[in-house]
């Protein structure tokens, strides 16, 4: 076991009641409950706690400073208006103000959170900086923010740095550890775009901001049809193919529009806005559930 990274104490930590979606600590209210569930399940995975140690230690001895060493950090003095948006995020979600970084990045509309437990911060592509809009980019942070409110941090690096070659020593566990990995961070970002969401609060601000990563372009964002983008939804059931979404860290594009979009109707997000009727936040979930199942 790492000395400086006991896996089974992080997972202990991190486990909530197991009914009940007002009894969750940790966790924001807005959570999906599958997200949830599956994380719960990953401390028991032999092949998971072997990846996620071996992933840490790789992180603190070579990838933290790789990514630290092409970033600037973001503060007060520093790129003031980005510091606001994230200070609001921070508020909006009620969690500590996080560290954030811009990384020298022409090319690709992207930004993660990565590190540990007690040691987390995001890193935003400038590209990403230069394209969006603040309201566009709240919700980028806001999603951001949603994996360190979550207690996604250390799980979400292991996912992303898995197929890197960090556990070559351990081949056995990759393939397994990869797949239940990545069946809990297709979830894990159901729960940070409605985290998004609450922090911009706008549906097609929100939409925009996912079409934008997804696609690289605003232009075709606003020539998209989203009731016809929907239904490729029904394609995507369809042959072999579709298996390949078991080795993805995030829900093919359609699923996370059509999971974002149900969570707009939830009754929780329509009293947010001060609105009144929706749809039971569990209800919401089992659609949710439904839709990104790997067919």
């Amino acid at each position: 076991m790492s000395r400086d990274f006991d896996f089974l104490k992080y997972v202990s930590r991190q486990k909530a009641p197991q009914s009940g979606r007002e009894e969750k600590t940790g966790f924001g209210d807005y959570a999906f409950s599958g997200d949830l569930r599956v994380l719960r399940k990953l401390d028991s995975a032999r092949a998971v706690r072997v990846s996620v140690e071996a992933t840490v230690r790789f992180w603190k001895a070579v990838r933290k400073n790789e990514l630290l060493g092409r970033s600037v950090k973001v503060s007060a003095r520093q790129f003031p208006q980005l510091h606001e948006l994230v200070a609001q995020c921070a508020k909006t979600l009620d969690i500590p103000m996080p560290t954030v970084y811009v990384a020298q990045n022409l090319a690709s509309l992207n930004a993660g959170t990565y590190g540990t437990d007690d040691e987390s911060f995001i890193v935003i592509n400038s590209a990403l900086v230069d394209r969006f809009d603040e309201a566009e980019l709240k919700f980028v942070i806001g999603h951001e923010c949603g994996h360190i409110q979550n207690n996604h941090v250390v799980y979400h690096t292991a996912a992303q740095f898995l197929t890197q070659g960090v556990v070559s020593f351990v081949k056995w566990a990759v393939v397994p550890a990869s797949v239940a990995l990545n069946a809990w961070s297709r979830r894990g970002e159901i729960t940070c775009d409605r985290a998004g969401l609450v922090c911009c609060r706008d549906e097609q601000v929100a939409l925009k901001a996912i079409m934008k990563i997804a696609l690289g372009s605003e232009k075709l964002f606003e020539e998209i049809d989203l009731e016809e983008y929907l239904s490729q939804l029904d394609g995507i059931k369809e042959g072999m193919g579709r298996f390949q979404e078991y080795f993805d860290a995030h829900p093919y594009l359609p699923k996370r529009v059509h999971a974002l979009k149900l969570f707009t109707g939830s009754s929780y997000y329509r009293h947010m806005l001060g609105l009144p009727g929706g749809v039971a936040l569990d209800e919401v979930d089992r659609a949710v559930e439904k839709v990104i199942q790997v067919y």
